[in-house]
């Protein structure tokens, strides 16, 4: 029979049957030598067949295709990557710009790999309450900066509870991720989504400004409004996977009219003749805010080679 992958804790999952019943299973031995290069072979939401193996036990037979997923380097070696959560309808990308400060980098690394895999995201600024003038007048930079290109922003407040109904607008409906820096808030903006979720929360370190892992598995919720809220574990870092350094481009919105009107198809837009994208930044910088990041992303690409 089919059922979705609710729960992942390394070698045992939590599965939801279609009745809705949910049940335990384990991994079947073959998954490992299936050429898997990722350190997790099933990841939340991924739809499976599981068997019962008599014994009240069950047993992750096979794995349907992927719809998508989102993606990154493994911390451990011994494997190349490690799969988030797969079968997204949409990405909450949640960033804080203070405690602890988001970069404008990793919010760029997110949004590639949510274009490589055709995940449409909403960036969610956490924590507004906190931020001074200088701040709100940083905040509306980023949130116009994003809003050329396309991708929407919500102001969130746990604290005024400011933006949690267009996040459960979002939430209402299919699977939606929720991924972030440890320490932005994700759970706590859960707990207040839907007074059922009684997820762990925990404190920002002040010497260090950062969060600490509070979720340490990536678990699927299934809200008291409809849809489905995937809880993820912090990201320190988020290395990019499979994406070729001259196929970047194409995961930058604000590229594609001007490739056209490049002078070579393949153009990377790094040092070519007659580059439409190099044009148009060097003729003006703030139509093309996010090319000093895609060099660097392009640049990290090339040496990871």
């Amino acid at each position: 029979m089919q059922a979705t992958v609710i729960k992942s804790t390394g070698s045992n999952y939590t599965v939801t049957l279609a009745s809705g019943a949910t049940v335990n299973a384990k991994i079947k031995g073959s998954f490992r030598i299936k050429e898997i290069k990722s350190t997790n072979p099933i990841a939340v939401g991924d739809v499976v067949t599981i068997l019962n193996s008599g014994e009240g036990e069950y047993v992750i037979t096979d794995i349907e295709i992927r719809k998508n997923y989102i993606i990154r380097k493994s911390i451990n070696l011994s494997r190349q990557t490690h799969i988030i959560a797969s079968n997204i309808d949409h990405a909450l990308l949640v960033v804080t710009l203070a405690m602890p400060r988001t970069s404008t980098g990793f919010i760029d690394r997110f949004l590639v790999t949510a274009e490589a895999y055709q995940i449409p995201t909403t960036l969610v600024f956490n924590k507004v309450d906190l931020y001074g003038d200088e701040g709100l007048e940083t905040l509306n930079y980023y949130i116009n900066l994003y809003a050329k290109i396309g991708y929407k922003s919500i102001k969130t407040s746990t604290i005024t509870g400011e933006g949690m109904s267009e996040i459960e607008q979002i939430v209402s409906s299919g699977n939606t991720l929720l991924s972030g820096h440890s320490g932005v808030g994700k759970s706590t903006l859960l707990n207040l989504l839907d007074d059922n979720f009684k997820i762990k929360t925990g404190i920002i370190s002040e010497a260090h400004s950062k969060g600490k892992h509070t979720t340490t598995f990536a678990e699927m919720h299934k809200t008291k409004f409809g849809g489905f809220v995937i809880d993820t574990p912090g990201i320190k870092e988020l290395g990019l996977v499979d994406i070729d350094k001259d196929e970047l481009h194409k995961y930058f919105p604000e590229f594609r009219e001007l490739s056209e009107l490049c002078k070579f198809n393949n153009c990377t837009h790094i040092n070519e003749p007659n580059c439409a994208v190099i044009n148009e930044y060097e003729k003006d910088g703030n139509n093309l805010l996010r090319y000093p990041s895609y060099i660097g992303i392009y640049e990290q690409l090339a040496s990871d080679k």
